[in-house]
């Protein structure tokens, strides 16, 4: 059964809203964790913006499974940071990759492609891994947040994705500042690279240091918002 088709949603489109907040995450969270375990997952970067979702899990939902998407293509800091964060919350951390090996990659389409193909790229190192993680599932919560980019600014709280699998955004409306302050009140690490002006962290090759307004022009060197992992979203109706 599809699970778009039978869903129930825990508020009113007005509360559903208001739960995707500092105040109201861990209900929505909750929420998600009790209405389609098992067959829910979660998906982290283990950027520094990650912390207060993972920290949440670590204590709401601690054995749902955290996928990272390895694409042979991360920064050591981000490897050794998601292992460092991994351990100290107790996560439930399964590692995706691609199914070309990353040499074989490399050798096959060349070592600029990041720069030549971005879209290739992150089609077969995370678009296609993420679809093969995703069959069985039934809901994937995703960190991604409104102030984030463009698109994301129009998602809602729950949507479907690719009409078959039910997302949950449980920090959608959080602010830059809220995601900081929720990290110091509970001492959570900082990305190692944060201290570097890294503000979006994603494969090395397409990621800068950024200080402008907006930390997402520090990947493909602004030539681009979004990877494509959180695309192909439908809306969901509420109930009134």
């Amino acid at each position: 059964m599809n699970p778009c088709n039978s869903l129930e949603l825990p508020a009113s489109l007005e509360r559903l809203e208001a739960l995707a907040t500092p105040k109201g995450a861990a209900r929505l969270l909750r929420w998600a964790c009790e209405r389609f375990s098992p067959r829910i997952i979660l998906t982290s970067s283990f950027q520094t913006q990650s912390l207060p979702l993972l920290h949440l899990v670590s204590r709401l939902c601690p054995q749902l499974p955290v996928l990272f998407i390895d694409t042979g293509f991360h920064f050591e800091e981000t490897l050794a940071f998601r292992d460092r964060v991994a351990a100290a919350l107790g996560l439930n951390l399964v590692v995706v990759r691609p199914a070309m090996e990353h040499r074989q990659f490399i050798a096959r389409y060349g070592e600029d492609v990041p720069y030549r193909d971005p879209d290739l790229c992150c089609r077969l190192n995370k678009v296609e891994p993420m679809q093969r993680a995703l069959v069985g599932v039934e809901a994937w919560i995703a960190g991604v947040r409104r102030d984030q980019t463009s698109y994301r600014r129009h998602l809602r709280v729950v949507a479907c994705h690719a009409g078959s699998v039910v997302r949950i955004h449980p920090m959608l409306n959080w602010t830059a500042a809220e995601v900081e302050a929720y990290r110091r009140r509970y001492a959570l690490p900082a990305h190692p690279l944060y201290a570097l002006g890294y503000r979006s962290i994603g494969c090395k090759p397409c990621t800068r240091p950024s200080l402008v307004a907006n930390p997402r022009a520090g990947r493909w060197d602004g030539r681009r918002e979004e990877c494509g992992l959180h695309l192909a979203l439908e809306e969901v109706e509420e109930e009134r």
